[in-house]
């Protein structure tokens, strides 16, 4: 229904009018009226994206491929009569036509393919390949390079239609490779435009300093997460297309300090709750459900919801039963299910019962405190009685000893180590000194990676920490990453090749030569939420913004600037968002400039 001759706020307000009385539905052309059942509004945006680049092509000679730069133009998706500005892709016998198109960075969703007027006149064979590096949309799915079509296919035939216009893929990519798969035709390609599907969202949360690098590496996490953040709030947006509790934690943490209040995380935290009825751990795995329960005490402190965390008191009440029934009379956690930390982890069996020690120990912690703030005092007294018997029966001494004797135990183990720092297990500044500083960035891990950070700020090491994120997240970008990665290695960047380029001879191809356990190869993903910790991080300890009370209506502001001549940011709030800037006088002193929306008290 089109309304002209008045203003857009009046047609708003009539068809509002006109939908109260059951003309017209908002959003819905009127003759869907009345089946409003069976439709779902997404309300996720979409914009298309011509390449950056022709970044490969077959043939050399135009009578192969010619007028490639064409598509990089912007299209308007319209097949249009006797179009010349057109890619022009010629098989004849056993000469092939292919191309690789980047796209620039990496994004979430496919491709829009228009085609021209081409002789044949009829449906012509493409492969399409996506890659979120070039040489994984150059691979073939051999069975031993790790390419797969997991949760998304990124490698597939399909059928192009004459002068007409087709979108394909759900996948995340940076470059496309569409070879002609058809003998003796030619193609004409119009126009091969990425198309984009996310949140429209604005970043309520910003981070800029001193230092280049560092504002990169916190908008590479904000962006890798803002790619996950769909209708779920997933792991990766190529292969793990899933929602893995224990990897939202810091994913959960980035949204708080760049988007605020998104419906996708209690939407991911109520479906992980409901498909995994208690006594089921979520995904399998007991530290997850562990993980779940901080995620509910951290998302409650940003967003005051108290609302949403009173529906949950009945499953955190049976899941603290399922694991306080796990802790034997000595303190022993006797956690079953999978047992699990992170993949690095995997293979040492001791580091992993300590850091699920500590888990045990921050879960009986947040539990008394949750069920303090639902009102359940019993229940709270019995997770801080708990808590008691994890405290003097953990053995902590005797492991941090361990990583100073070389006696082989959890030894070494960072992930380990961060937890048992940040459980208040051990000292945090002994694990650090003894373990986490080791080697500096070697043995980080881009999941736990946060929580070694975070273990290094409790002890004030925070240069140290920033020194990490440069070297080690920043290692990533100098590989040509845009979004960051499931695993790395700093061994890795050794005679590496760009993932932006296609691999030279005697250079060492980062994505398929490297990864481990279920991420081998091609199957590695190039855009992990999980990774995305250096974000969260740099708002919180070196803009130093720090929680103190439920939907930040109290908040502490202390800066850690450490090499940094300034550092300046927004942080959201339910209030709206904190401003601050730190910027050093002539004799080092920090002056800070604060400005907080009514409602939120800053305490310095």
């Amino acid at each position: 229904m089109e309304f002209r001759g008045i203003s857009r706020v009046a047609a708003a307000v009539f068809a509002v009018v006109l939908a109260a009385r059951g003309l017209c539905s908002a959003g819905i052309p009127p003759v869907w009226n009345g089946d409003e059942d069976r439709i779902v509004r997404d309300g996720r945006a979409k914009v298309y994206i011509a390449p950056g680049k022709v970044l490969w092509k077959s043939s050399s000679s135009p009578a192969v491929i010619g007028g490639e730069d064409f598509l990089l133009g912007r299209g308007d998706g319209q097949a249009v009569l006797g179009a010349s500005d057109v890619c022009r892709m010629v098989s004849r016998g056993d000469s092939t036509a292919s191309l690789l198109l980047d796209f620039g960075r990496e994004l979430q969703g496919g491709i829009r393919i228009v085609t021209g007027q081409y002789p044949s006149g009829r449906p012509l064979k493409v492969r399409v390949r996506f890659g979120e590096s070039a040489s994984e949309a150059m691979c073939e799915m051999d069975g031993v390079n790790g390419a797969c079509n997991d949760h998304a296919i990124r490698d597939m035939e399909i059928v192009l239609p004459w002068l007409g216009t087709l979108e394909t893929g759900n996948s995340g990519f940076r470059f496309v490779r569409i070879d002609l798969l058809d003998r003796d035709v030619e193609l004409y390609l119009k126009e091969v435009c990425a198309y984009m599907v996310y949140q429209d969202i604005p970043y309520a949360g910003s981070f800029r300093s001193s230092d280049s690098r560092l504002d990169s590496i916190w908008m590479t996490g904000a962006y890798t997460v803002h790619l996950n953040l769909q209708n779920y709030l997933t792991e990766g947006v190529k292969r793990d297309r899933l929602v893995w509790v224990g990897d939202l934690h810091p994913e959960v943490m980035t949204v708080c300090s760049v988007f605020g209040y998104n419906e996708a995380v209690p939407r991911s935290l109520d479906l992980s709750r409901d498909t995994n009825p208690l006594p089921a751990w979520m995904n399998g795995i007991s530290s997850y459900s562990i993980w779940w329960l901080l995620i509910q005490l951290d998302w409650y402190m940003h967003t005051g919801d108290l609302e949403y965390l009173s529906g949950q008191k009945d499953y955190v009440a049976g899941l603290l039963d399922l694991l306080m029934s796990k802790v034997d009379g000595n303190g022993k956690e006797h956690l079953d299910g999978m047992r699990f930390l992170d993949w690095p982890s995997e293979p040492n069996r001791k580091a992993v019962d300590a850091g699920l020690h500590s888990l045990m120990v921050m879960a009986m912690d947040a539990g008394a405190r949750l069920c303090d703030i639902l009102e359940d005092g019993v229940r709270a007294d019995r997770c801080r009685e708990v808590l008691h018997r994890l405290e003097a029966s953990s053995g902590a001494s005797a492991w941090l000893e361990s990583l100073s004797s070389g006696v082989p135990s959890a030894s070494g183990n960072k992930q380990a180590a961060a937890l048992m720092a940040l459980s208040g297990e051990v000292p945090a500044d002994e694990a650090c000194g003894k373990c986490i500083l080791s080697g500096g960035a070697a043995g980080f891990s881009t999941f736990y990676g946060y929580y070694m950070l975070e273990a290094l700020a409790a002890a004030g090491k925070y240069q140290e920490a920033v020194d990490i994120i440069k070297e080690y997240w920043g290692g990533m970008l100098d590989l040509g990453a845009t979004t960051f990665w499931e695993d790395f290695n700093l061994s890795w960047k050794e005679n590496a090749a760009r993932i932006d380029s296609l691999v030279p001879e005697g250079k060492t191809d980062v994505h398929k030569d490297y990864g481990g356990y279920c991420y081998k190869g091609f199957r590695h993903s190039l855009c992990h939420g999980w990774a995305s910790g250096p974000t969260s991080w740099l708002s919180r300890h070196v803009l130093g913004i720090e929680i103190l009370a439920p939907s930040c209506s109290r908040i502490r502001v202390t800066p850690h600037l450490g090499s940094l001549e300034w550092a300046e940011g927004t942080f959201p709030t339910p209030y709206g968002p904190v401003y601050v800037r730190h910027e050093k006088d002539g004799s080092g002193k920090v002056i800070s400039e604060i400005k907080a929306p009514k409602g939120v008290k800053v305490i310095k």
